[in-house]
């Protein structure tokens, strides 16, 4: 008798003495001891089917509402009993197909994490480990399950240049909270780059005053005199010009202190060797500084005197950024009135969100107008504008203030 022949009649002995569920319950046993997944799901829907008074194959034509929901609760807890061992045994294009539609993005987000440190310590020549990498980064970054993850990846195996791309293609189009983490991953590593490159180049010129674990870029710059009239350069500028565009989304100290060094530094720099941005951020370097210093408490009145003028100067065919710069960093300062008369003022976008709007970055009128008191100028805006929906959620928001 053969090991296959013996698992049958054990399926029929079972069968036999218990019934089908019984049967079908020890078949899906056998199949995970041997990790048998995908085999392991098909068996789950047959036993679903079964509980549910269902035929265990065919189509199942027209179900009731309620059948169905409860169908789709059992397939789900399929997919995550075998999507799991999937994952965790390095299968991941596969884990993916089953864990889709039916596992906590934070768990697994969590889990994918704890699977990259073995694989980035891997020989470079281990196909396998790169394999496994590439279709972490393809969830991570591709799938949206965690950017700040897949960028990690892609900088410690592909370099900066790759892992800006990729944010570019990936993770620029998801709203401004799921951007965040990614764009703190990139901030923290130029800076550690630039930090280090500038350390060591001063030390090369035998200055003992460096520290051995140096932190702060400013101060490195300021100990030897700002490097204004240095033709050095210490990374490559136009990584420095996109993450300091990157990093706007953010919003918390650490990254903001980041930021604005990588600007200071950016200011010293050769105008030969920079690039123009998009107004107000023409001279990249220089605009950045005013933002994020501004955000840390730093000549708040010199920057929002710089972002006033540009949105004042704009050409309203170039499109909204000055303003919304100004609007982003008056609410960020916390000052709603400001921000609000700032928006009122920016010029229409004909329907079409902005960048900053897209990505949630900007309040919306209604917010700033709540925060400002300033409904009924919010309601002459409108009526100007011909904003009718604007005009109505404000009604309704101005109703939901004033209940009692």
């Amino acid at each position: 008798m053969t090991h296959d022949a013996a698992a049958f009649q054990r399926l029929d002995a079972v069968c036999a003495a218990a019934g089908p569920e019984a049967m079908l319950e020890a078949l899906a046993a056998s199949l995970a001891a041997r990790s048998r997944w995908h085999a392991v799901f098909d068996v789950r829907l047959m036993q679903a089917r079964l509980a549910l008074g269902l035929p265990v194959a065919g189509d199942l034509g027209a179900v009731p509402a309620d059948v169905r929901n409860r169908l789709d609760e059992r397939s789900l807890d399929a997919c995550r009993e075998v999507g799991w061992p999937l994952l965790e045994d390095g299968q991941i294009a596969a884990a993916w197909m089953y864990l889709r539609a039916a596992a906590d993005p934070a768990e697994l987000a969590v889990r994918l994490e704890k699977l990259v440190p073995p694989l980035l310590a891997a020989d470079a020549a281990d196909e396998e480990s790169a394999r496994r990498l590439q279709e972490i980064v393809g969830l991570a970054l591709w799938e949206g399950v965690d950017p700040a993850l897949g960028i990690s990846i892609v900088l410690r195996t592909h370099g900066t240049c790759n892992a800006i791309t990729a944010y570019e293609q990936a993770v620029a189009r998801l709203p401004a909270t799921r951007q965040r983490p990614a764009a703190r991953v990139l901030v923290a590593h130029l800076h550690r780059e630039l930090l280090g490159a500038v350390a060591a180049d001063l030390r090369g010129r035998g200055r003992a005053d460096v520290p051995a674990e140096p932190d702060s870029i400013v101060a490195l710059l300021a100990a030897a005199g700002g490097l204004t009239d240095d033709p050095r350069i210490h990374l490559d500028v136009s990584h420095l010009q996109s993450v300091l565009r990157i990093a706007r989304v953010c919003d918390d100290p650490p990254t903001l202190e980041r930021a604005w060094e990588l600007a200071v530094y950016g200011c010293r720099l050769p105008a030969d060797a920079v690039y123009p941005g998009e107004p107000p951020f023409e001279q990249v370097a220089q605009a950045s500084r005013h933002f994020f210093g501004a955000l840390l408490g730093h000549d708040v009145d010199a920057a929002l005197a710089f972002f006033r003028r540009a949105a004042a100067m704009a050409d309203p065919e170039a499109g909204t950024l000055p303003a919304d710069v100004l609007v982003l960093l008056l609410w960020r300062l916390g000052r709603p009135a400001e921000a609000f008369q700032a928006a009122v003022d920016r010029p229409s976008d004909q329907g079409m969100a902005s960048t900053m709007q897209a990505a949630g970055l900007l309040p919306s009128l209604v917010e700033l107008a709540a925060a400002a008191a300033a409904w009924e100028t919010l309601r002459s805006a409108c009526i100007s504008r011909g904003d009718e929906i604007t005009y109505a959620a404000a009604l309704v928001a101005e109703g939901s203030a004033t209940a009692p």
